[in-house]
C-alpha cells in the first residue's frame, strides 16, 4: 500500500502560482502542491527532522487539535517528542521505518503502522535506518471526565484492522476504526475511511465534530460547505464544526483518507 505525503521540493520559475488552496470561514484546503520546502517547520528537542504543520488550534475555527506531517532523516528523532503531558497523539507511518520506544518496549514501525500514545505516556521516536521516513502526527489534549481514565497505549497496522462497511452501502463506503467507538475514555478518533470508485457520502453530513482529512490514496469530488472541490493524494482538508460535507469517489482506485474527529465529551459552555 502506498500512502501520500507532502512532496516537498520547490517548482521552478515556470510554475503557475494558481492553486486550489483556500481558507474560508468553514473549511480550508491545503493541496499537496502547496506542501513545499519553504513552508516547513522545526521543533526543539528533535534532530534531523522537518515538518509541515497542516492544522493548529485557531480561535473561532477548529480548536481541538494539531496535525503534522513529519519527515525524519536517518539518525533523526527525539528523546522528548511531546512537551505537553496533557497531550495524546496518534502516529501513522507513510514511508520508511521508525523505532518507537514506548515505556520499556521497542517497536518497529513500517508504512501503515499506527500508534496511539495517551496523555502522559513516556515514548521516544527515531529513524535508525538508512532511508528517509515520514509519518503523520495528530495531537489533542485529553479532556478528563468523571469515571474515565486516559486510554491505554497501543500499536497496530492498517493491514490488521478490518474495514467496517457503513449501513446500506454493500461495503463501498467503509471505515477502519482503530479505537473502539464505544470506549468513552477516548475523546478523539483517528480512522481511515475508504470509498470504492463511485462510492459516496449520500447526504451532506453536518455535525459537531471538527475534522482533519489527509488524502492517502485516490481522488474524489468533495463537498465542503457550499463548494465541490476536486481532491487527490496528499491534499488536506480542515473542517470546523458543523461544516457540511459529502463526497463522490472518482477514478479507478479506492479513495482513502486519514480522518481526525473529536468525540465523547460534553460541549464546553
Amino acid at each position: 500500500m502506498k500512502y501520500a505525503f507532502p512532496p516537498g521540493g520547490l517548482p521552478d520559475q515556470s510554475g503557475d502560482p494558481a492553486s486550489a488552496a483556500v481558507f474560508t470561514e468553514a473549511y480550508a484546503v491545503l493541496p499537496a502542491s502547496t506542501q513545499r520546502d519553504i513552508v516547513t517547520s522545526f521543533l526543539p528537542g528533535w534532530q534531523g527532522m522537518r515538518m509541515w504543520v497542516l492544522a493548529r488550534p485557531l480561535s473561532g475555527f477548529a480548536e481541538t487539535f494539531s496535525q503534522y506531517a513529519v519527515e525524519l532523516q536517518p539518525g533523526g528523532g527525539s528523546l522528548t517528542p511531546e512537551p505537553d503531558r496533557d497531550a495524546q497523539g496518534v502516529i501513522f507511518v507513510t514511508h520508511g521505518a521508525l523505532r518507537l520506544t514506548l515505556g520499556a518496549e521497542r517497536i518497529l514501525m513500517n508504512p501503515g503502522s499506527y500508534a496511539y500514545l495517551p496523555a502522559g505516556a513516556i515514548w521516544t521516536l527515531f529513524n535508525e535506518f538508512d532511508d528517509v521516513a515520514g509519518f503523520h502526527w495528530i495531537r489533542k489534549r485529553w479532556r478528563p471526565a468523571e469515571g474515565l481514565t486516559p486510554p491505554q497505549a497501543f500499536v497496530t497496522h492498517d493491514d490488521d484492522v478490518a474495514p467496517v462497511g457503513m449501513p446500506n452501502t454493500n461495503g463501498v463506503w467503509a471505515t477502519q476504526r482503530f479505537a473502539d467507538p464505544l470506549d468513552l475514555n477516548h475523546d478523539m478518533h483517528v480512522n481511515i475511511v475508504t470509498f470504492q470508485p463511485g462510492g459516496r457520502i449520500p447526504f451532506a453530513e453536518t455535525h459537531v465534530m471538527e475534522h482533519g482529512l489527509y488524502v492517502l490514496q485516490g481522488t474524489a469530488r468533495y463537498l465542503l460547505n457550499r463548494d465541490w472541490i476536486d481532491v487527490g493524494p496528499g491534499d488536506f482538508m480542515w473542517l470546523r464544526a458543523f461544516c457540511p460535507q459529502a463526497c463522490v469517489a472518482t477514478g479507478t482506485e479506492p479513495f482513502r483518507y486519514l480522518l481526525y474527529k473529536d468525540v465523547n465529551r460534553h460541549m464546553p459552555l
